[in-house]
């Protein structure tokens, strides 16, 4: 087998390995950032735990969020944009709480005071091109090095 032929032999399952090995791709960031925190609690004072969470814009019908409260019975989401809130809050033993908020112009998610942390990820067509040059990187180095040493046996 000609040299070549490995070459795009390794390539190709290079690409097939690689598809298979990551199938999704994350990227994901933690930021600081304000919110809306709903705290809950029973009359006795002991907190909603891990109580079901719906959150609604005005009066829509599909829910903008849903979730559980953490152990201290509290919830934050952080909304889209200005207006009327609705929060359901549910637990599994038939207590529900409603509650409502007018939202202000900070609040919003994507305001300028709301500082991300970015984070950068390759496509996987970029990884793909990435490897694949390193690959006849790596094999053009090996040759080239090759090459020179029959060279330099030649001239000896």
């Amino acid at each position: 087998m000609k040299i070549w032929q490995l070459l795009i032999l390794l390539a190709v399952a290079g690409v097939i390995i690689e598809g298979r090995a990551s199938a999704h791709g994350v990227a994901g960031e933690i930021t600081e950032d304000s919110g809306i925190r709903v705290d809950t609690r029973y009359d006795d004072g002991e907190p909603m735990a891990y109580a079901a969470v719906k959150v609604f814009y005005q009066e829509e019908d599909l829910a903008f969020q849903t979730g559980r409260t953490d152990r201290n019975g509290r919830f934050l989401f952080l909304p889209d944009q200005q207006g009327n809130w609705r929060v359901t809050v549910s637990d599994s033993m038939g207590h529900q709480l409603n509650l409502s908020t007018t939202v202000a112009k900070g609040c919003i998610a994507g305001t300028p005071n709301n500082a991300a942390l970015q984070t950068g990820s390759l496509s996987r067509g970029a990884k793909v091109i990435a490897g694949l040059a390193m690959l006849f990187g790596i094999f053009g180095f090996f040759f080239w090095w090759r090459g020179l040493a029959r060279e330099k046996s030649r001239k000896a």
